[in-house]
């Protein structure tokens, strides 16, 4: 007898309760929760959860029975339960008193950036996207904020390239795929003081004038950014000063090696301004200038995001594993035997980023299948050199050929 049967003869009375098993969503039933009722009877028109049921169905394959009334043990689909999720609990009570055990959800461990075939179907993704993941909950997506792309996740090529199929067929969203950029960042190494930019522009009228002096300095790792003033005697007004803010993180969002800059603090000062020809837009201007000239000076470098990875591998292949994190510049933190699996190990890692996309093909491999891993963003690191010239070079040649 399972914990779930277990439970419930435990509680008497007759309440309806069921469980939602799956999720499908049909071209012309809409959603349809596949679920198995574990007492009472479910009868057409039922409320569940205070949702009130469209209908009973048997299926067969593609074929669905209509039926008025349901009992314990069957498993049939019942349309219309808009927020329901698999795995949730259903009753006629609004807070049932039972909770069924739900199935663990599978982590994300394989990625692909995804993009329409066709421009015009970029608004109908997000609604199909989350019907997708309804349907398979080892399904994951997201918009990154770095690099702007939408990235599907599963749990390996083949489930990418089904849930992709299943995109094109149900919802005729056909796709393109590549591997997702790494978000990559720059830092500098290097203090700068007074680099000194100036914006000024006359065209007929009124000019535009701003003038600005910013000292540049490191921060330590995962700072972030930080814009101070000392301004004395009101030689930048202080109505422009939140111009020159905005020109210098406008900079920042697109480096010299181009990524986005992180883990410096700017300070504006000293400058100068006109009575007439000032404004908060050519102060931003000049503060851009001034970063322009500032950051090369500030010896730019790449940073990667590293990732805290804990592998779980039967012991027999513990060595195996060190190698293959090692293969990929990993960093070893340890490994020990797990209490409650006999005959497995814990590994934990730092993991570039840039070295994980077939992570997960390659440790199914080493372990017959069965090794598996946990991962979470740690911080960025420096990348090095030789490998940082060939991402620059490669990012550069990707530019430009976007901009062609």
């Amino acid at each position: 007898m399972g914990s779930a049967e277990r439970r419930l003869k435990n509680i008497k009375g007759d309440t309806p309760l069921a469980q939602v098993l799956k999720t499908y969503y049909t071209p012309q039933g809409g959603k349809l929760s596949l679920v198995r009722v574990w007492r009472g009877k479910l009868t057409d028109g039922i409320v569940l959860n205070g949702i009130r049921t469209g209908g009973i169905y048997r299926l067969m394959g593609q074929q669905q029975q209509s039926v008025n009334q349901v009992s314990a043990g069957e498993i049939v689909a019942l349309s219309r339960l808009e927020g329901i999720k698999t795995g949730d609990t259903i009753s006629t009570e609004q807070q049932s008193a039972i909770k069924l055990p739900k199935a663990v959800e599978l982590e994300p461990v394989y990625a692909l950036a995804i993009t329409p075939e066709k421009r015009n179907d970029e608004v109908k993704l997000s609604g199909a996207i989350t019907k997708l993941l309804e349907e398979d909950c080892s399904l994951a997506w997201e918009q990154h904020g770095d690099t702007h792309e939408v990235i599907l996740w599963g749990q390996g090529e083949i489930h990418l390239q089904v849930a992709l199929d299943r995109l094109r067929r149900k919802y005729n969203l056909p796709m393109t795929t590549h591997l997702p950029q790494v978000p990559y960042k720059e830092t500098i190494r290097k203090t700068v003081a007074s680099v000194h930019g100036r914006y000024k522009h006359q065209s007929g009228g009124h000019g535009q004038f701003g003038d600005v002096f910013l000292d540049i300095k490191p921060l330590p790792r995962g700072t972030g950014f930080n814009f101070n003033e000392t301004i004395v005697g009101g030689v930048v007004p202080k109505q422009y000063i939140p111009g020159v803010e905005m020109g210098v993180r406008e900079f920042l969002t697109h480096g010299p090696l181009g990524f986005p800059i992180v883990d410096l603090a700017v300070t504006l000062t000293n400058g100068s301004y006109h009575n007439v020809d000032s404004s908060e837009q050519a102060f931003k201007q000049a503060a851009r200038l001034a970063m322009q000239t500032g950051i090369p000076q500030a010896e730019p470098t790449l940073l990667e995001p590293i990732l805290r990875v804990d592998v779980t591998t039967p012991s027999e292949f513990t060595s195996k594993v060190l190698q293959l994190l090692s293969g990929r510049r990993g960093q070893i933190l340890g490994y020990e035997g797990r209490n409650d699996w006999q005959g497995w190990d814990n590994v934990s890692a730092y993991l570039p980023q840039a070295e994980m996309q077939n992570f997960i093909v390659e440790l199914r491999s080493l372990t017959l299948g069965v090794g598996s891993f946990h991962w979470e963003y740690d911080h960025l690191q420096e990348v090095p050199e030789k490998l940082a010239e060939r991402v620059i070079h490669s990012n550069g040649n990707a530019a430009n050929g976007n901009g062609k």
